[in-house]
């Protein structure tokens, strides 16, 4: 093994690492594109090969897979719950809302909710609202 190869090794190995301790991929392709470099190295390839190899496979696969781990495994991925259901959905007022003394309560798909005004009005019993959001375990209604 040469000096290119173990320092091709140690990068794949370094990198394989950081991205173990911060869970968020962002060397993976790195490490994948050392690895390729790697594999040249072994089989005598050239410096500029090794260089050309690593920077194309790693641009490869970050162009390639980027997106789709985005899209499964991204910050902003929300995981639905049933309770999404209520969203856009119309409640019946059940107890009045005022969110200044903190009380209120609405009915919506058959299930009791606390709720609170958007717009922070006070909404009287009996009202039709509609469900915009949860926060917690409040219904947001307007």
């Amino acid at each position: 093994m040469n000096e290119l190869s173990i320092f091709w090794l140690v990068a794949v190995i370094v990198l394989g690492i950081v991205e173990a301790l911060t869970v968020g991929l962002v060397t993976v392709w790195f490490a994948v594109g050392a690895l390729a470099a790697l594999i040249s190295s072994l089989f005598g390839g050239p410096l500029w090969l090794q260089i050309l190899l690593f920077v194309v496979v790693t641009a490869v696969t970050l162009i390639t897979t980027r997106p789709l781990v985005k899209k499964y495994f991204g910050k902003n991925s929300h995981k639905p719950t049933n309770a999404d259901m209520v969203i856009g959905k119309e409640a019946q007022v059940t107890e009045e809302i005022n969110n200044l003394q903190g009380t209120g309560a609405v009915k919506c798909l058959g299930k009791e909710w606390s709720a609170r005004s958007a717009s922070g009005e006070i909404i009287a019993e009996g009202e039709i609202v509609t469900a915009v959001q949860i926060e917690g375990v409040k219904l947001i209604v307007k």
